[in-house]
């Protein structure tokens, strides 16, 4: 009670403390608004699309918390916050084109949270100087009970997080488990609360794609007229290019600054295919398919002495294979080349912006300690290439189940690849395996910038008639491949040499035996 009227002597006679009460704090205590800007995420990107917002305004984040799902030319990337706080404005909606460096939001930080220097910080509560020299003498505005407060909206925990509350349980679109591409694909055909579908067919309860398109075919409506629908004939249809499909427009506008040597020849399969029988025979138990798998116990257990021996790594569905093709044994004879050659395992350095008095840098090149190639994959969404890295430390089994997994996330739409699978630096050499659609022997490939020193086409192996090894002919089945290299790093008589280097690995595969003892 004493201390009640001591407080009310003070706020009668001297009302200019009132203002003092709201900065009992250190200024750096206080809330700020901070402009989370969109990172690099990638080489050569500088715009991404906003797919979803997972937090709306004025709700509640913790730091790692995912605040957007964002769609580039090349993969989609969950953002998550950086800050614990409350989410106060969204400067870029879905459907909106965000760039590099540019704010996607605004974020009340908790106290505490020290802002980035590069960020502009606006900071609440502290007064101007013209407020802080003339003393307020209006009373204070006590908040309304029935007005929460942004530490009062509670935290949204995951559904397997242990420490989420148990009891009555109130299923929401953000309990259901699934991946962003899954998402997209349930938001796309009209499904926002992915907690119709729960459980899943996955993991865990995990919604997986065939879900989804097994609630939308039980939700189809039936027909009711058997009569076809009539499409207008003869109109011009002006189709607006994709984004993957846009990012592939500018790559090759930019491959114009690149002077392109170009190089083809032929590789002898004929003992590679002899020993295809042999490799396809002695598949490795974990790239198979269950049903392709062996379940009968061997007579004597090689395991007898180590009853629980550790297991390998689990390779998914979509890695298992039960025949390899010629592919994952061209790229392994390929990454033995690339060891002998370290110009074939460089990639031009990017440059540093400087002033534009100081003349720009000489150009170097960057050496890789291993053979890093991509893979051109054609998918529905566009032309992607991801990364297989240290190849020549792979097996071509391992390779075999790499390159099917790639295939099967390019085929999802929105893409499943990451930037796991397309990481900022790709390849030293790209490959496109365009045999493997058309009869095409040879191509004329495009190398792009930060597509590294060369790209090879394979075309379709065949079977000839080869007169050159003795006068009366022999059959052998070969390949047609077509190289262009940049010819600012790499000779043309470089280039010619290095290939006849990955022929003599192609057509005597024997020698990796002898590599590998």
């Amino acid at each position: 009670m004493f201390l009640a009227r001591f407080r009310g002597r003070i706020h009668s006679a001297r009302p200019f403390l009132e203002i003092a009460r709201f900065h009992s704090c250190p200024a750096w205590l206080a809330p700020k608004l901070q402009k989370f800007n969109l990172a690099d995420i990638g080489e050569g990107i500088t715009e991404c699309e906003v797919i979803s917002w997972s937090v709306k305004s004025h709700e509640t984040v913790q730091a790692f918390d995912v605040l957007c799902e964002v769609q580039s030319d090349k993969a989609s990337v969950e953002i998550t916050s950086p800050f614990d706080g409350v989410l106060k404005e969204i400067l870029v909606k879905e459907g909106e084109v965000a760039k590099v460096g540019e704010p996607l939001c605004l974020i009340e930080a908790e106290d505490g949270e020290q802002a980035d220097p590069a960020e502009t910080t606006v900071t609440e509560g502290q007064p101007g100087p013209a407020q802080a020299a003339s003393p307020s003498t209006e009373p204070t505005t006590t908040p309304s009970r029935d007005t929460p407060s942004p530490s009062a909206i509670p935290r949204r925990h995951h559904p397997l997080d242990p420490n989420k509350p148990s009891g009555t349980v109130h299923l929401s679109s953000d309990d259901a488990l699934a991946i962003p591409s899954v998402r997209h694909f349930a938001m796309k055909n009209g499904i926002l609360d992915l907690s119709k579908l729960m459980p899943g067919s996955g993991k865990n309860g995990r919604i997986e794609r065939p879900d989804v398109e097994a609630y939308l075919a039980a939700s189809a409506p039936r027909p009711t007229s058997s009569q076809p629908t009539v499409t207008p004939q003869g109109e011009d249809l002006v189709v607006e290019l994709g984004r993957t499909r846009y990012g592939m427009w500018k790559a090759m506008v930019k491959s114009l600054e690149i002077p392109h040597f170009g190089y083809s020849t032929t590789l002898d399969l004929t003992e590679l295919h002899a020993l295809l029988p042999l490799i396809n025979a002695h598949i490795p138990q974990q790239y198979l398919p269950a049903s392709s798998q062996s379940n009968v116990p061997p007579l004597v257990s090689p395991t007898a002495v180590l009853p629980n021996p550790p297991s390998t790594t689990p390779i998914p569905g979509s890695g298992q294979y039960t025949k390899l093709t010629y592919l994952p044994i061209l790229l392994k004879t390929l990454s033995r080349a690339m060891s002998e050659w370290p110009l074939f395992r460089s990639s031009i350095t990017p440059q540093t912006s400087l002033s534009s008095s100081s003349p720009p840098p000489k150009p170097t090149l960057t050496i890789r300690p291993g053979a890093n190639i991509s893979i051109a994959l054609s998918t529905p969404t566009g032309l992607y290439t991801p990364t297989i890295r240290n190849v020549s430390a792979q097996s071509v089994y391992s390779l075999a189940s790499t390159l099917k997994h790639l295939s099967h996330l390019g085929r999802q739409v929105p893409s499943g690849l990451t930037p796991a699978e397309m990481p900022k630096r790709g390849g030293t050499i790209t490959v496109s395996n365009v045999g493997a659609i058309g009869d095409g022997d040879f191509a004329s490939p495009v190398l792009v910038p930060g597509g590294g020193v060369a790209i090879v086409a394979i075309g379709r192996a065949k079977w000839v008639w080869d007169v050159n090894r003795n006068e009366n002919g022999e059959r052998r089945l070969k390949v047609g491949v077509s190289w262009s290299a940049d010819h600012r790093v790499v000779e043309g008589a470089e280039l010619a040499a290095f290939v006849e280097t990955w022929r003599g690995w192609v057509e005597n595969p024997q020698r990796m035996i002898a590599d590998g003892v």
